[in-house]
């Protein structure tokens, strides 16, 4: 029974975790845990289940009228609850509910790990993304995929021109929609088979089941026994068993078993604790012609320069220390993962790949083609960046020219700099290879911005996301990389131009030029670094730096010693100011809430230590001893009200006794 399955497995579940899990280990689960009442709805693990028990749809003595209301509550309302009702057993001493999205997932309290709420937006998009990639694959099978609260489709141009032949294509085609319809919950024959090969408690599963259209199956895996339980039944508890099954596998044999083209899946997902590079192999593998594969990177320590030589044991790249670390990470992902296609003849086009703050998520397509493969050594490219001054060249890995009807492959020509920096006279480091090429589809980019925006409670983050898509869509697509405004004052001294004014400078003088999803003050341009400087020193003239206090071997003394060949006209353009910030979107990560950075790893038996709190307070905090009483404040005294600018009166949480603050001092 589930219930005595459970006390015997302690719910208590290490995140990502690899525990050592025994063939005999996995059968003795397999058998005492019967999650189904039929097969087709078993735990799926290395061998099949060889027993199915019903599960118990009367309450336990111990459940109470409170856990009872609650259950009900969070009971889906669907049509897949007529099929499958919710577990109606009580919460398990300790539990707790999460509710994200449509999902509502048990948790044991003792695990702070599993859940953190900052990746909601992680996966708001990963289920905005699958159901825009269902949409067009499941087209091409004669299923149209139907999605709750979705009015009529628009499509979100960059340009304010409407071309009345494209409207007039949509309305052909939506009036010979197909007659086979998919709906969330509901399973579909000709749908796409979905893996989450890291699944932990199963949250992101549920959601796919309960939100995404156009599914045939979801396995939700993990390596823990413990995490495959929880999996099972929350996978019941939210009635979506007959979607959703549970593995108890290593992800990469999984992955690896089903490699042929017959097995293998439409959608894989990689979420870890960490780097994903031990799963990459396996999952360019064992993803479908055309298939979706979808990876996040939390190491971004490691990618954005701080251990170069860790990165490239991981990802085949060496990363360096610099103000555009954040898109480089995403590049060094792609990179990875075009390489590792390569050894198979196949290769990626990436949907939309994004950088929010401690950690990146890339979307990928992975295809079959030896041809195209040949291209890949032209799509990479090594960095040098100049350790002084900070401007950075792209060199090729490799040249293709067009020969009529023929391609010509040649190693590329560099490298593109000197032995030193042209405008510093400071050495180059040398990172990379990167992926050169777009990090976006744009036309895919518009769908999932369309469909988001228009149905903007169908997620918690659907601001957010709306607000990044549609600085994705304004970025420059074939500029990798950028420049950052308080790096380039600070290299010469100078205050920072207004962002807008830089903009325009760089518009007037002929160049192309946009921010970065990637970092507030980014400049994507264009322009030679030649030209950015020059810029800088017609900035600098407006608001000279002291030169004599400026050291003769500087960055920034060489760099002002040389007159600029323009004249730089820094008068604010319309065109300077995007949409995304006319319209003031939440374009960046928000903090939600205190210490919401990535959490640490959860212990080999589960749980986190109980001193953990106190060490986030101590390493995050300025004061040592943190206040968590608001009456406490009043002990210390109001430095407004000491310069007589405090305008709060009595209200003020702080002390306005000036004699007390005297005692303090001459104590």
């Amino acid at each position: 029974m589930l219930v005595r399955t459970a006390r015997l497995f302690p719910l208590i579940i290490s995140h990502h975790l690899h525990p050592s899990c025994t063939r005999s280990a996995t059968q003795t689960f397999q058998l005492s845990l019967g999650i189904a009442a039929s097969a087709s709805r078993g735990l799926r693990s290395m061998e099949p289940l060889k027993t199915a028990p019903e599960v118990p749809t009367t309450k336990p003595p111990h459940t109470t009228a409170e856990s009872s209301a609650e259950d009900t509550s969070l009971a889906p309302m669907d049509a897949t609850a007529d099929k499958e009702k919710p577990l109606s057993a009580g919460l398990l001493p300790g539990e707790t509910v999460v509710k994200e999205g449509k999902a509502a997932i048990l948790f044991p309290s003792a695990n702070e790990v599993f859940y953190n709420p900052v990746q909601e937006f992680n996966r708001d998009l990963t289920c905005a993304v699958i159901t825009e990639f269902a949409r067009d694959l499941l087209a091409q099978r004669g299923v149209k995929v139907v999605v709750p609260g979705e009015k009529e489709r628009v499509l979100v141009s960059l340009s304010e021109e409407t071309n009345e032949d494209d409207a007039q294509t949509e309305e052909k085609n939506g009036a010979e929609s197909p007659a086979v319809t998919a709906t969330v919950g509901e399973k579909c024959e000709r749908g796409l088979r979905v893996l989450e090969g890291l699944a932990a408690s199963g949250l992101r599963s549920v959601r796919f089941a309960l939100e995404v259209p156009g599914l045939q199956s979801v396995t939700a895996n993990d390596f823990s026994t413990k995490a495959a339980a929880l999996i099972a039944r929350n996978a019941q508890y939210n009635g979506v068993s007959h979607l959703l099954e549970a593995s108890c596998r290593d992800a990469s044999m999984l992955m690896y078993e089903m490699r042929g083209k017959k097995e293998r899946f439409d959608v894989i997902d990689l979420d870890p604790y960490g780097s994903p590079a031990s799963f990459l192999d396996a999952a360019v593998q064992a993803v479908s012609e055309g298939g979706l594969l979808c990876v996040t990177c939390t190491d971004m320590a490691v990618m954005a320069g701080n251990s170069g030589e860790t990165c490239y044991s991981k990802y085949g790249s060496v990363s360096i220390k610099a103000k555009y670390c954040h898109e480089m990470a995403l590049r060094i992902i792609l990179h990875s993962l075009d390489q590792r296609a390569g050894v198979y003849q196949r290769y990626i086009q990436p949907l939309l790949s994004v950088s929010v703050d401690f950690y990146i998520r890339v979307f990928v397509r992975v295809f079959t083609g030896q041809a195209t493969v040949k291209n890949s050594a032209s799509k990479q490219a090594l960095v040098y960046n100049c350790v002084g001054c900070g401007s950075f060249h792209l060199q090729r890995m490799g040249r293709r020219t067009s020969n009529g009807k023929h391609m010509k492959y040649s190693p590329a020509a560099g490298p593109p700099v000197g032995p030193e920096c042209e405008h510093c006279g400071q050495r180059h480091q040398l990172g990379g290879p990167i992926w050169a090429e777009p990090i976006y589809d744009l036309a895919f980019v518009q769908k999932v911005l369309s469909a988001v925006s228009g149905n903007p409670s169908r997620f918690g983050t659907s601001k957010r996301i709306e607000g990044m898509l549609s600085m994705v869509t304004e970025e420059l697509e074939d500029v990798p990389l950028y420049y950052t405004m308080d790096s380039l004052s600070s290299t010469i001294h100078c205050s920072t131009p207004p962002l807008l004014q830089f903009k325009s400078a760089l518009l007037h003088a002929g160049h192309r030029v946009s921010l970065s999803h990637a970092c507030k003050n980014a400049i994507k341009t264009d322009a030679p670094p030649a030209a950015i400087w020059d810029i800088m020193r017609c900035w600098e003239k407006a608001n000279p730096v002291k030169r004599e206090k400026l050291s003769e071997t500087s960055p920034a003394f060489k760099i002002l010693s040389t007159e600029p060949s323009l004249e730089a006209c820094f008068t604010v353009r319309e065109d300077a100011n995007p949409q995304s910030r006319k319209r003031h979107l939440t374009r960046f990560q928000e903090n939600p809430q205190a210490f919401w950075g990535p959490k640490a790893r959860a212990k080999a038996g589960g749980g986190i230590a109980t001193n953990l709190q106190d060490k986030r307070k101590k390493c995050q905090n300025k004061r040592k001893n943190q206040i968590t009483d608001s009456s406490e404040v009043k002990n210390f005294h109001c430095k407004k009200f000491r310069q007589g600018t405090c305008t709060n009166g009595d209200k003020c949480g702080y002390s306005h006794n000036l004699e007390q603050t005297t005692e303090e001092k001459m104590e």
